[in-house]
C-alpha cells in the first residue's frame, strides 16, 4: 500500500500539499471513528484517553507521523520520489539500530555489515548528490521513531491511531480554516478532486493500522525486514513511471544499500530456518 501511494498522490497535484495532510487527518478521524463504533470499542478508546503517559506517547508520534506526511508529500508532488525511496530503504536500518541501542536486541556479523554497508551508500550519496538528502533521511528518522514509540506505548493499534489523529485534527482543522479564508480550499472545487481527498482517510489509516498491529507482534529488526518492500516499489515508480533521472551518486548509494540487504536478508532467512519451530 505504501509502495504505490505516489500514484494517488499524483492524482491530486492540483492540492497544496498542506492541505492534501490536512483532509488525509480529518478524513482518518471518520474513518477511525467508524472503525472503532462497528467494532464496539469507544470504551477502549476512552481508557486510553485516560492515561496520561500514553496520551503523552501518542503526541509525540502524533507530531512524527505529522512531520513524515508532510515531508513526503511535498517530495512526491515536486518529483523527489527517488529520495523518498532512499528515505524508505534507510529506515528500516534505523529500525535495526534503534532495536540495538533502545531495545537491546542483538545483531549477527552479517547483519552488522549490512548496516555498514547501507551507511556507506548514505556518505556516498552527501558527499555526491545531497540535494534531496535530507529528505531521505528526515523520512527514515522520523518513521523509525514513530515505529518505535509505537511498538513500546501501551495501547492497541486502532485506539493508538484514533488518539494520534484526534491530536492532528485541531491544527488540520486550522489549516483548512485558513484555506478556505484564503479562497484556496481545494475541497469543494470538483467532485472528482473532493472525492479523491475524502479517500485519503482509508488509504492514510489503513495501512498505518496494519503497520502499528505489526510493529507490536514482530521483532523491530523484522519489522524493518518487511519495511524493503514499499521502496523498492517506490523507486520502481520514479525510474520507469515518473522518469526521474538516477545520478552516479545515487545508483552507487542505492547499489550499497541493496548489498548490504542481500546480506541481511539471507542472514535472516538462514537464521529463522534454524530456529525451532
Amino acid at each position: 500500500m505504501w509502495g504505490v501511494l505516489p500514484l494517488y498522490f499524483r492524482t491530486v497535484s492540483s492540492v497544496h500539499p498542506f492541505e492534501i495532510v490536512a483532509q488525509r487527518v480529518l478524513w482518518s478521524v471518520i474513518f477511525i471513528a467508524g472503525v472503532l463504533l462497528a467494532a464496539g470499542r469507544m470504551g477502549r478508546l476512552r481508557r486510553a484517553v485516560g492515561d496520561k503517559r500514553v496520551v503523552l506517547t501518542l503526541a509525540a508520534t502524533a507530531g512524527l507521523i505529522g512531520l513524515n506526511w508532510l515531508i513526503y508529500v511535498w517530495a512526491v508532488l515536486n518529483g523527489h520520489v527517488l529520495a523518498t525511496s532512499l528515505g524508505y530503504y534507510l529506515n528500516p536500518l534505523v529500525n535495526v539500530a534503534m532495536g540495538v541501542v533502545v531495545l537491546k536486541e542483538r545483531l549477527s556479523r552479517a547483519q552488522v555489515v549490512a548496516v555498514m554497508l547501507a551507511a556507506a551508500g548514505v556518505l556516498v550519496l552527501a558527499l555526491g548528490a545531497p540535494d534531496g538528502l535530507w529528505i531521505s533521511l528526515t523520512l527514515a528518522v522520523s518513521f523509525a521513531s514513530y515505529g518505535l514509540l509505537r511498538k513500546i506505548v501501551a495501547v492497541e493499534a486502532l485506539e493508538g491511531l484514533a488518539v494520534e489523529t484526534l491530536i492532528l485534527a485541531v491544527p488540520a482543522a486550522a489549516a483548512i480554516a485558513w484555506f478556505a479564508s484564503a479562497g484556496a480550499l481545494s475541497f469543494g472545487t470538483a467532485p472528482d478532486v473532493s472525492l479523491l481527498l475524502m479517500a485519503g482517510g482509508v488509504v492514510t489509516a489503513l495501512p498505518l493500522l496494519l503497520f502499528a498491529a505489526g510493529a507490536r507482534r514482530l521483532r523491530y529488526s523484522t519489522v524493518g525486514i518487511l519495511q524493503f518492500v514499499a521502496p523498492t516499489i517506490q523507486f520502481g515508480l520514479a525510474v520507469l513511471v515518473f522518469r526521474e533521472p538516477l545520478s552516479l551518486a545515487q545508483l552507487a548509494c542505492f547499489s550499497a544499500i541493496w548489498a548490504g540487504l542481500a546480506i541481511y536478508l539471507t542472514d535472516s532467512i538462514r537464521t529463522a530456518r534454524r530456529a525451532p519451530a
